[in-house]
């Protein structure tokens, strides 16, 4: 695969020097390759966008709407398809591949409602002060980069992709090294639809890329989702332009568990929460807090439950958890096992890789982990849960805000008095009461703290695509 770049409209090959190779992680095998493109390359895209952006921002909210609506439909005319490259490029089973496809779905749907419901373009501000008139304008940002992630491709790009669409907005958009395919959906219902060229231009390419994305001086704003670090640098980026940013970065959250909890269902949420994508989410709920009170019925069942899950590839009906994602990641992950060891650590399940052919590792659970543990402060993305007791509530608050991440928690207990007074208390985004991580389009997404900066999903996703124009006009 050559032709897998989408700019001003057409499909081209990549003319850079870095050969991408696409994996299956089920069989630790790569099953494509493709060419990245140059830095020319990029400046070609962010120009498509910049001339197509005057004619897209005046179109009818009515017109994106229903390019938005279409994206939609034609998603789910290629489920199948998408599904199964989910499954074979990212190894996550069907039914995680299924509720990705519909995520992504669901986002453009939404979208399209929110840009129909937009009041006008200009509204009126009342002043207390005679003699003027002043209204506000909504506006594009303009020109925006989106760099997405591999751990949940199609979904992520579709929570930056729309609102900026919808928003009147034209995009490069940027797909993960690691999954790069998924996105190129994007580009053929682009085509499909008659998108006008350049309002969404595709890249693909490795680091050198997205550098060479985050640094153009023809962006307007850049939105990305993915590790600290490299956000870091997207930040230095966006500052020697002053510009607007959005990240979506890490998190290392906490899962408090009160002992008036039903044991059998915190277990469902606590599997849920470090395990679906083979606990490759930023979101992943890896710090268990559990009260003295319901431990020592907890753990055991916990531990039962994790031994019991079934790893395997994508294509079992059976599996319950795939592969990790990339060589890089099994690799990573294998070396917090190996921390473990050195730090003493109770395993009392997983701590392993698993000898499968692929980039398989065992769910695990460490035990009565101190807080100076690295497994206990540092984002592991993978399938590896750090059990602490605490006797109080206010202990609890206390631990589980005791870290520089602020993104989700969860919290599990019956009575609801206190879980809504844990939840205002917790320095974080999103909480979840006594549920699986069910994340909404109408909601908010984004984190406090080294989590990142901005929200996504909701009208909160749209109004960062959005600039505020105020007129003041004298009437004398």
């Amino acid at each position: 695969m050559t032709t897998s770049h989408y700019i001003a409209g057409r499909w081209v090959d990549g003319q850079g020097s870095d050969c991408i190779s696409v994996n299956d992680p089920a069989l630790g095998q790569p099953f494509a390759e493709l060419m990245a493109v140059s830095a020319e390359q990029v400046d070609q895209a962010v120009a498509a966008a910049r001339a197509a952006l005057p004619a897209w921002k005046c179109t009818s909210a009515s017109e994106r709407a229903a390019y938005l609506r279409g994206f939609a439909e034609q998603l789910g005319q290629r489920r199948e398809a998408l599904v199964a490259l989910q499954m074979r490029n990212n190894g996550k089973p069907r039914h995680e591949a299924e509720v990705d496809l519909d995520d992504a779905i669901a986002t453009f749907g939404y979208y399209a409602e929110l840009a129909e419901q937009l009041p006008g373009q200009n509204c009126d501000v009342p002043l207390a002060a005679p003699g003027f008139t002043a209204r506000t304008r909504l506006e594009p940002v303009g020109v925006v980069g989106l760099i997405v992630p591999w751990n949940f491709p199609l979904v992520t790009s579709a929570w930056k992709l729309a609102p900026a669409l919808a928003a009147g907005c034209t995009v490069v958009l940027k797909p993960s090294e690691v999954t790069p395919l998924c996105e190129l959906a994007y580009g053929q219902i682009a085509d499909t639809l008659g998108l006008p060229a350049g309002v969404l231009n595709i890249v693909n390419g490795k680091a050198e890329t997205g550098a060479a994305l985050s640094n153009h001086n023809g962006l307007d704003k850049l939105s990305f989702t993915g590790s600290n670090n490299v956000g870091s640098q997207v930040m230095r980026s966006a500052a020697a332009q002053c510009r607007p940013v959005t990240l979506e970065l890490g998190g290392k959250s906490a899962i408090l568990v009160f002992d008036d909890c039903d044991v059998d269902a915190a277990v469902q949420w606590i599997v849920a929460g470090i395990c679906w994508n083979a606990g490759q989410m930023c979101s992943a709920t890896s710090r268990l807090l559990v009260q003295d009170g319901i431990a020592d019925a907890l753990l055991p069942r916990l531990q039962a439950a994790l031994e019991n899950l079934r790893v395997g590839s994508p294509l079992s009906e059976e599996a319950d958890m795939g592969p990790l994602t990339s060589q890089a990641q099994w690799l990573k992950v294998a070396g917090y096992f190996a921390t473990a060891r050195e730090e003493g650590l109770q395993c009392l399940v997983g701590g392993k890789v698993l000898d499968r052919g692929g980039w398989f590792v065992s769910p695990t659970l460490y035990a009565d982990v101190p807080e100076g543990s690295r497994l206990w402060n540092e984002e592991i993305f993978g399938p590896v849960l750090c059990a602490r007791r605490f006797a109080s509530e206010q202990q609890a608050i206390a631990e589980a805000n005791d870290s520089r991440f602020g993104l989700v928690a969860t919290v599990c207990t019956t009575d609801l008095a206190r879980a809504e007074r844990v939840a205002d208390a917790l320095e974080v985004g999103h909480v979840w009461i006594n549920s699986v991580q069910a994340v909404f389009v109408e909601t908010s997404w984004g984190g406090t703290k080294g989590s990142g900066i901005g929200r996504e999903l909701g009208p909160w996703g749209l109004s960062g695509y959005q600039s505020v124009k105020h007129v003041t006009r004298c009437l004398g």
